[in-house]
C-alpha cells in the first residue's frame, strides 16, 4: 500500500539537504516530491547522499509557486510551529494517521519551509493544517532532511499499520484549486455586494468568512455547489 503523500520543498538551499531527503524518501517507499523555486544549482553533493536514491533526487519536480505544486491536493499540512487560529495542530504520528483514512479521497501534501526561515506567513495560511515535531525547547529547529526522514517514516509506520480498508469509499475531496475557486469567486461577490469595501490589504474578512469552509473540508461536489450558488448570487446582483 503507497499512500498517495506529497512531499513539498519551498526554496530549498542546500543540495546535501536533497540529497538526504531523497535517501529519506526512498527508504520509507516514497518518492512524490516537489522543489518550489530551490536555489540550489549544482547537485553533485546531493548525488554523494542519495545513496541508492537517485531515482528520487532525479524525479523530483519543479514548481513556481506553492499553488501549482498543490494544485490537486486534497489536504495539504504545512510543517510550522506557529499557532494560527482555525487550524489544527497535529503532531506528526496523527498527521500520518490521518493520511491513511484518506488515502482514498486524493493527494495529501505536507509542506517544509526552507532551511533558513521557513514557511511565510501567506504559505502558513494557505495549508489547511499545521504540524511540528515536539523538540526541547533549546534546540526547537530540525534540519530539513531530518524532518523529511521523520515524517516519510511516520507514513511508513502508518500504512504498515493500515489492516484493514475503510468499510466503504469516502466522498471524492475538493482539490486545492477547487477551494481556491470558491474562496475567488466569495471574495467577488462580497466586494461586489459591498460587504469587502472597506477592506484592508490582506482582505482578513474574507480570511476569516472562508476559514470555516476550508476546515470543514469540502467534498468536490459541496464545492461546486457553492460554485452554482455564489455564481447565481452574483448574476442576480
Amino acid at each position: 500500500m503507497v499512500l498517495p503523500v506529497r512531499f513539498v520543498l519551498m526554496r530549498p538551499r542546500n543540495a546535501e539537504n536533497l540529497g538526504a531527503a531523497a535517501r529519506a524518501l526512498k527508504n520509507c517507499g516514497l518518492s512524490d516530491w516537489v522543489w518550489v523555486t530551490p536555489e540550489v544549482e549544482d547537485l553533485t553533493p546531493a548525488r554523494r547522499l542519495a545513496v541508492h536514491a537517485e531515482d528520487v533526487l532525479d524525479g523530483a519536480r519543479r514548481a513556481d509557486t506553492l499553488e501549482e505544486a498543490i494544485s490537486d491536493c486534497v489536504w495539504v499540512v504545512g510543517t510550522s510551529s506557529r499557532k494560527v487560529e482555525g487550524k489544527r495542530r497535529l503532531a506528526p504520528r496523527a498527521v500520518a494517521e490521518e493520511w491513511v483514512s484518506r488515502s482514498t479521497q486524493g493527494t495529501v501534501a505536507v509542506v517544509f519551509g526552507d532551511e533558513r526561515s521557513g514557511l511565510t506567513n501567506a504559505e502558513v495560511e494557505r495549508c489547511h493544517d499545521l504540524s511540528a515535531v515536539p523538540t526541547a525547547p533549546e534546540q526547537p529547529s530540525i534540519n530539513l532532511a531530518q524532518a523529511v526522514l521523520l515524517y516519510a517514516y511516520e507514513v511508513r509506520v502508518a500504512t504498515l499499520g493500515a489492516h484493514a480498508p475503510p468499510p466503504g469509499p469516502l466522498p471524492v475531496a475538493a482539490t486545492d484549486t477547487e477551494l481556491a475557486q470558491v474562496e475567488s469567486t466569495l471574495e467577488g461577490v462580497l466586494t461586489a455586494g459591498g460587504f469587502l469595501i472597506d477592506e484592508q490589504p490582506g482582505r482578513t474578512g474574507l480570511r476569516d468568512l472562508f476559514a470555516p469552509l476550508r476546515r470543514s473540508r469540502l467534498t468536490r461536489k459541496e464545492a461546486r455547489l457553492w460554485l452554482a450558488a455564489l455564481h447565481t448570487l452574483r448574476k442576480r446582483g
